[in-house]
């Protein structure tokens, strides 16, 4: 069995597979959609972070693929119904590393405020420069959250903590965290906020989504910070408003196209401007962080080619079976239609066999559903199910 890790998964995900007896292949940078065509045959399990792109064409040419692990919190960078038509399962690590980008934020609102970039590079510059002018306190100051998800509502207490009033927006209804407020709209909360905080997730329809216009419509001497997705912003409207004035400072930790490894070059129209914090899309890259996702996602990898779970996968129907007794389960994903499951169950019946423990979900077009049995099902049993129209695998453990 074979893993392929990329982009410098930590090394408790190698630890864990390799405890679960797979052979890890560990790689430093991204890999292309080419190299990943020529490098997945063979390859049952694949582990990557933002900057691998897998696309149905990598699917199509990974024949032996089992499961995507996202070793972050977005997985927009998987074709995640294409993935599902395959059987594919994938998964990330919605909340590993959730303080972290918090932290980050809170540490890029406090330097910002207090307009520490331009003060630490003069100094390195050989100028002393002490003097209170634009520096401020973020106490009193109003935050305004844009996306109140996990990352959104853990920023709202540690903000509302250190003596922030705290506004929200977010198209779901999401509950209020102590005295944050939810306003209706996008327009109110710029109005209202000193510091604009994105944390949106990656969908297409985001993208875009903070323009010249949502610029315009923010307080004067207001802050930016974008942790969330670089092709969110339009960062050419973002740093003529901080040339202008208009934007007293901004943070941005992701960009719309990002380097692939380790020590390659980058560029940017936000290069060079007071008050203006670069960080190579670190949010969620602390010790702590990347070691949880590390053996959270690898877990989550295991255990579905390994045992038939697919707890917390995005794109597959979640079921989460009980312990194992090994030549004793067989999965089947299907597609959703009436029928599967008497269907699943004559096989069981017609081979004499009982069913000890079942369980089933469906999502979308897509079921699943583990089943247990006192005796291993038939070869022939098994092999009717895979002839079945509906099934699109069938695996036993």
């Amino acid at each position: 069995m074979k893993a392929l890790l990329l982009e410098n998964i930590h090394p408790a995900a190698v630890e864990y597979l390799e405890g679960r007896g797979y052979d890890v292949d560990l790689r430093a940078g991204s890999m292309s959609e080419d190299e990943l065509v020529a490098a997945l045959p063979g390859v049952q399990l694949l582990g990557i972070r933002s900057n691998t792109n897998v696309t149905a064409r990598v699917l199509d040419a990974a024949p032996d693929l089992l499961a995507v692990g996202c070793f972050c919190i977005g997985t927009n960078q998987v074709d995640l119904t294409a993935a599902a038509e395959r059987g594919i399962g994938v998964f990330n690590a919605p909340y590993s590393n959730t303080r972290s980008v918090v932290e980050l934020v809170i540490a890029e609102i406090i330097a910002l405020a207090r307009r520490l970039p331009e003060k630490t590079q003069r100094m390195h510059d050989g100028i002393w420069d002490k003097s209170a002018k634009g520096s401020h306190e973020v106490r009193g100051r109003t935050l305004g959250i844009v996306g109140y998800g996990n990352i959104g509502t853990q920023l709202s207490t540690v903000a509302e903590a250190m003596g922030m009033n705290v506004v929200f927006y977010d198209t779901a209804d999401r509950p209020a965290h102590g005295t944050a407020r939810r306003l209706r709209s996008l327009d109110a909360l710029l109005a209202e906020s000193d510091v604009v905080s994105l944390h949106v997730d990656g969908r297409p329809g985001n993208a875009g989504f903070f323009g010249a216009a949502e610029f315009a419509k923010m307080k004067p001497r207001a802050m930016f910070i974008n942790a969330s997705r670089g092709m969110v912003v339009d960062y050419d409207a973002l740093r003529e408003n901080v040339l202008s004035g208009h934007i007293a400072g901004a943070a941005v930790d992701v960009f719309p196209a990002e380097p692939k490894k380790q020590g390659d070059p980058f560029d940017s129209v936000l290069r060079g401007l007071d008050n203006v914090i670069l960080t190579p899309h670190i949010g969620g890259s602390t010790q702590e962080a990347q070691e949880e996702i590390g053996g959270f996602v690898a877990e989550k990898l295991a255990r579905f080619a390994l045992e038939g779970s697919t707890a917390l996968s995005v794109n597959l129907p979640e079921v989460q079976p009980g312990e194992l007794t090994p030549g004793h389960r067989i999965g089947f994903l299907h597609h959703n239609v009436a029928g599967v499951l008497a269907e699943l169950n004559a096989a069981f019946a017609d081979a004499g066999d009982n069913v000890v423990a079942q369980h089933l979900s469906t999502r979308d077009r897509l079921g699943y559903v583990v089943t247990d049995a006192s005796e291993p099902l038939t070869t022939e049993a098994v092999e009717t199910l895979r002839r079945s129209e509906h099934c699109v695998w069938v695996r036993t453990w």
